[in-house]
């Protein structure tokens, strides 16, 4: 659970993921290495300690954060990166839109694509890792509003709130030569059908848009132990 900044990063395991775009009709694997990642999407107490901001259109300290663009989130890593004495992840020149992640550095960052989905199955091979109302917020259970994080059942590797609630931002670009700078969202939201809250569906828009179902979680690389974040 993620309470103000203290943030319960879990160990992932290594594989791999098997991407799908309904759209091309291609799909492609990506070997992974071990990572960490959060057990739930960044609330807004964690957002506001962070970066002094309420950005939501919801109210609620255990509430995801939403209406953040990608680059709130990417801005959002690299202070949280330099609060807790790490190196940022992220190089930025917002004046032409460019962005360098530095792979070697030890700060918070969004998780790829690939390591979404990894996280999401957590080595089911479904659409879904257990049954929708037991696992997601979506149109048919919300009431249509966003809930607080972790009030669903996790999946077998203790992640909560992959699908439904608020979509999630990951780092990469959805589709550069059609699409330019739009990046990826995954896992679906509190307004979705039960269609789009499943472990393989994507979604894109402008990284400057701020819209009410979306938010993030944050990721790391494998580092000591001492530097547990």
């Amino acid at each position: 659970m993620t309470v103000g900044t203290e943030i319960e990063l879990l160990d992932l395991p290594p594989g791999q993921a098997v991407l799908a775009d309904r759209r091309t009709r291609r799909s492609w694997s990506v070997e992974l290495t071990p990572y960490r990642l959060a057990a739930t999407p960044i609330t807004q107490a964690s957002y506001a300690e962070v970066t002094g901001l309420r950005p939501s259109a919801a109210r609620g300290d255990q509430l995801p954060v939403e209406s953040v663009s990608w680059w709130d989130a990417v801005r959002c890593c690299n202070a949280l990166s330099r609060l807790r004495g790490l190196t940022p992840a992220y190089r930025l020149q917002e004046h032409d839109d460019s962005v360098e992640w530095d792979t070697t550095a030890d700060g918070y960052r969004l998780p790829t694509e690939a390591e979404w989905e990894h996280a999401c199955r957590a080595g089911t091979t479904g659409p879904r890792y257990g049954p929708l109302d037991e696992i997601a917020w979506y149109r048919d259970n919300s009431d249509e509003h966003v809930h607080e994080v972790g009030r669903k059942q996790p999946n077998p590797w203790g992640v909560h709130d992959t699908l439904g609630n608020v979509w999630e931002w990951c780092w990469d670009f959805y589709d550069p030569e059609v699409y330019g700078t739009y990046r990826v969202l995954r896992g679906g939201g509190w307004f979705d059908e039960h269609w789009s809250c499943r472990a393989s569906v994507r979604r894109r828009t402008h990284p400057t848009n701020r819209l009410d179902d979306i938010g993030f979680r944050v990721a790391r690389g494998v580092v000591p132990e001492r530097e547990n974040g």
